[in-house]
């Protein structure tokens, strides 16, 4: 009888993690360079899915095509978006963007857009001059986006939080 309450027991505890990860949180790993300086390729990260409200400057996981990518959102719905002379501008407003200075001018209009449209954020890598990004891809969709970064594991040197 006590090896059947152990199998039981051992059976709960695998669900359990298996529905912690489908539905709470997973170990992400950075693959590529898009991210330096801020992330390395091979850091180990884990990801929130519970967190659904994407601001400016939370570095989320989306899906595009058949990978998952590693992005800093920089606009949300109803933003105008441009960087201009190494700055960047958020409905007309100079915005604090530590990356700004490498990133090539850039005007929401060049996807089509005056403001991003409800359900849509543009993302962008912090290493802007190699990353595959909005500039590149498109507005990315809210349902794409798998959640936020909420914390780096490995190396471990720089386990912490992540902005």
């Amino acid at each position: 009888m006590k090896k059947y309450k152990d199998i039981i027991i051992y059976a709960l505890i695998i669900i359990g993690v298996i529905l912690f990860r489908i539905y709470i949180a997973t170990p992400v790993v950075v693959s590529g360079l898009s991210m330096d300086s801020t992330l390395k390729d091979g850091d180990v990260l884990i990801l929130n899915k519970r967190d659904t409200n994407y601001a400016y400057g939370d570095i989320v996981v989306a899906q595009y095509k058949n990978e998952e990518i590693i992005k800093r959102v920089i606009g949300v719905p109803g933003d105008s978006i441009e960087y201009k002379d190494g700055l960047l501008y958020v409905n007309g407003s100079q915005k604090e963007d530590k990356f700004s200075s490498i990133t090539k001018n850039f005007s929401l209009s060049t996807l089509g857009y005056e403001t991003i449209p409800d359900g849509y954020y543009l993302l962008l890598g912090d290493n802007r001059t190699v990353s595959l990004d909005s500039r590149l891809i498109g507005l990315v969709k809210k349902e794409d986006i798998k959640g936020t970064i909420a914390f780096r594991i490995y190396p471990f040197d720089k386990i912490g939080n992540v902005k």
